[in-house]
């Protein structure tokens, strides 16, 4: 047997690996696919941080508490670490991809049993989703899916009822831990702009903005689509009680077509 009948024969024996975008938030905005994915599969598995609740999981809770009619397992995959201050002898790095290898290993020996594996992702799992990581270790080795979801940024510009771009803007997405010199250098540039893992950085953020000229412009969007959401003026926002999910959205200037 060739090494490609064995590979083959191997990938039709395992489970199958999908990553399920879930959403912003609300419940509703789950997919019918993703919805469709969790019904089937035998296993579901989701990040969360140490001893605190998986923002994902709480996104299909009522689905997998109530909604399912099959029996199914659940692999809680844990964080070493999240926002938290290091020593300086300890790599954040290097704990994160320990953390990955070892969720990569725990997912693999389910797939390798036949059974296939949902791992879920807040918003859309290619866009700055925790699932990217797994899918790079496993898809090479393993039948895998990928299912979109609606991302956060998409979810901000609804709530504040505000396009996010038109005909032939640019819209730059951006990251809160950036320095502070590069977002303003970058925000300077766009037609329009949502400024991602906000949290802690929210001062600094505000002050990109501003120095970018569009202080006036900007929306602090906190948890979109979420029971608790909460929306203002980036000049209004309360520094010190930014959540991890918010974010700075700064839509479309452009005049619309008449």
């Amino acid at each position: 047997m060739s090494d490609t009948q064995r590979n083959t024969t191997a990938a039709e024996r395992s489970g199958r690996l999908f990553g399920v975008g879930v959403g912003p938030g609300d419940p509703e905005l789950l997919t019918l696919k993703a919805a469709r994915v969790l019904g089937e599969v035998t296993v579901v598995a989701y990040f969360a941080a140490r001893e605190r609740p998986s923002n994902a999981r709480r996104i299909v809770e009522a689905r997998l508490d109530h909604g399912l009619d099959h029996t199914y397992e659940e692999l809680r995959l844990e964080y070493p670490v999240t926002t938290e201050t290091l020593p300086s002898t300890v790599s954040y790095e290097t704990l994160l991809i320990d953390c990955y290898d070892q969720a990569a290993k725990r997912i693999a020996e389910r797939l390798d049993a036949g059974l296939d594996v949902a791992v879920l992702c807040e918003g859309d799992p290619f866009f700055y989703g925790s699932y990217m990581y797994l899918h790079t270790r496993l898809a090479p080795r393993y039948p895998t899916e990928v299912v979109p979801g609606v991302p956060s940024p998409m979810a901000g510009a609804a709530v504040i009822g505000s396009p996010l771009a038109c005909r032939d803007e640019m819209l730059c997405i951006l990251s809160g831990v950036m320095p502070e010199n590069e977002l303003a250098e970058r925000l300077a540039i766009a037609d329009a702009a949502v400024v991602m893992k906000v949290g802690r950085n929210l001062a600094k953020v505000r002050n990109a903005v501003r120095r970018a000229g569009l202080l006036d412009h900007a929306t602090y969007v906190e948890r979109a689509t979420m029971t608790d959401e909460h929306t203002c003026a980036l000049a209004d926002a309360d520094a010190s009680a930014a959540p991890y999910f918010s974010m700075v959205v700064i839509p479309s200037r452009g005049a619309p077509l008449r």
